[in-house]
C-alpha cells in the first residue's frame, strides 16, 4: 500500500470539529485512505452509504437511529456519502444535534455532493480533494529508480493505485474497466444522463486534442450535443475528477489569446483507454503529446497534496509565441516548457519576458524531471 501526502494533512484537521469532505474519482484510494486515518483512532467506524440499511437510517435524520447506528463510536466515515439524498441536511443535522461525533464524508462526485453541502454547511465542513498516486508517493515508497524505470509504462497505464499494483499484462484491463461508465457513474446517475455515448465520444475527441485549445464549437458538432450541453458536460467532468483545464493567460496585451481553454486529463491511462491506443512509446507519435499530460496532470496532483494554492494557465500569442504551463502562485508567475526529448531547447519568448515579472523558462524533459519536487516543495 502506498503512503498517501494527504493522510498527513487529513490527520492535522481531525481534531477540529468541522465535517471533512474528501473528494475523489472512485477507485482512486479514498477508501483505504480513511482506513488509514482510523487505524489508530479507537473508537471509529467506516459506514458504506451505498448500504440501503444505512442509507435509510441517515436519510430518516433521526438522531436516536443514527446514534444506535453510530454505537459507541466517536469518529465516523460516511463512505461514498454523495449517494445519500439531501446529504447536505443530513450532514448539518449530525453536526449541530450530535456534535460528540467527528464526521469524514467521502464522495466520488464534487459535483452533487458540493451542491448540496454548500447551501447546508457553510463554516461547518472542510474540502479536500484525492487525485491518482502522484510520482512523489511512488518515490517515497519504491524509490527514484523504480520511477525512472517505470516511466514509460506510467505514461501509458497511469497511475490509479489498482493498476500501479499489477503486472503489466493486466493493466490495460483494468483501465480499460475504468474508463467505462464506471468512472462516472455519478454523473450518468445523478444528471439523469441516459446515453453515455455522448460524452464518451466527447471524452475521445479530448483525448485526441490534448495540447490544443479546444472548440467547443467543434466538440458540439462531433457529438451533436447543443453548445450549452457541451459546456455543461465539460464543467460536470472536471467535477467527476477526469479532466482539469487550462486557461489562457492574459493581461489583454492585443495580440494574446484571451478566453481559451485547453484540456488535459487527471490521469494518462483513462486518456490511452479512451482512444484505445496501448501501445508503446516506440511505436506512437503522440509521445510528446502523453509527456505533456503527465507532467501538467503530476504538477497539478503535486500542489494539491501539500495544499498549495495554484492557478494554472497556458499562454500564446497570435502569432505564434507561446509557452506550455504558467503557474501562478503567491502573486508570482513560473514558465514551463514541456518537452520529451531532452535535446529540444526552448526559450522564454521577449513578449511574455517584457510584459511579466518572469525571467526564466523552466524545461522539463525525462532527465530532469526530478527538478519539480524541489520547485514545488521551495
Amino acid at each position: 500500500m502506498y503512503k498517501r501526502h494527504m493522510e498527513k494533512i487529513l490527520r492535522k484537521w481531525l481534531p477540529a470539529k468541522e465535517i471533512i469532505i474528501l473528494y475523489g474519482a472512485r477507485q482512486v484510494g479514498k477508501t483505504t485512505l480513511a482506513r488509514e486515518l482510523l487505524k489508530d483512532i479507537s473508537q471509529s467506524l467506516i459506514i458504506n452509504c451505498e448500504n440501503t440499511s444505512v442509507a435509510s437510517v441517515l436519510e430518516s435524520r433521526d438522531l436516536q437511529a443514527i446514534k444506535v447506528l453510530f454505537g459507541p463510536n466517536r469518529t465516523v466515515v460516511l463512505d461514498e456519502a454523495q449517494t445519500l439524498d439531501n446529504i447536505g441536511a443530513i450532514l448539518k443535522n449530525i453536526y449541530d444535534e450530535l456534535p460528540e461525533y467527528k464526521i469524514i464524508a467521502t464522495g466520488s462526485s464534487s459535483f452533487d455532493l458540493s451542491a448540496k453541502v454548500t447551501e447546508s454547511l457553510t463554516g461547518r465542513n472542510l474540502k479536500f480533494s484525492l487525485y491518482p498516486l502522484s510520482v512523489d508517493e511512488l518515490k517515497q515508497k519504491n524509490g527514484w529508480l523504480y520511477v525512472l524505470e517505470s516511466l514509460k509504462e506510467l505514461m501509458i497505464y497511469g497511475m490509479y493505485p489498482g493498476v500501479v499494483i499489477m503486472e503489466s499484462w493486466q493493466k490495460q484491463k483494468k483501465v480499460t474497466e475504468l474508463a467505462s461508465d464506471y468512472l462516472f457513474k455519478d454523473l450518468l446517475t445523478f444528471e439523469k444522463v441516459k446515453d453515455s455515448s455522448s460524452i464518451r465520444k466527447m471524452l475521445r475527441a479530448l483525448a485526441l486534442q490534448v495540447g490544443n485549445q479546444v472548440s467547443v464549437n467543434e466538440l458540439s458538432n462531433l457529438t451533436g450535443l447543443s453548445r450549452p450541453m457541451v459546456e455543461k458536460y465539460l464543467d460536470l467532468l472536471e467535477k467527476c475528477f477526469i479532466i482539469f483545464r487550462l486557461e489562457s493567460f492574459s493581461s489583454n496585451l492585443r495580440n494574446e489569446i484571451k478566453k481559451s481553454n485547453k484540456y488535459y486529463f487527471i490521469d494518462n491511462g483513462i486518456m490511452n483507454a479512451l482512444t484505445g491506443n496501448f501501445n508503446p512509446l516506440s511505436n506512437r507519435t503522440d509521445t510528446g503529446i502523453l509527456w505533456e499530460n503527465f507532467v501538467i496532470s503530476e504538477i497539478v496532483k503535486q500542489y494539491n497534496n501539500q495544499q498549495l494554492g495554484a492557478n494554472y494557465y497556458f499562454w500564446r500569442t497570435y502569432d505564434g509565441a507561446e509557452i506550455d504551463l504558467v503557474i501562478e502562485i503567491n502573486q508570482e508567475l513560473h514558465a514551463f516548457e514541456i518537452k520529451w526529448s531532452p535535446k529540444r531547447k526552448a526559450k522564454l519568448p521577449e513578449s511574455f519576458k517584457n510584459r511579466y515579472n518572469v525571467q526564466d523558462l523552466i524545461i522539463i524533459n525525462p532527465n530532469n524531471f526530478h527538478i519539480l519536487f524541489d520547485l514545488i516543495k521551495k
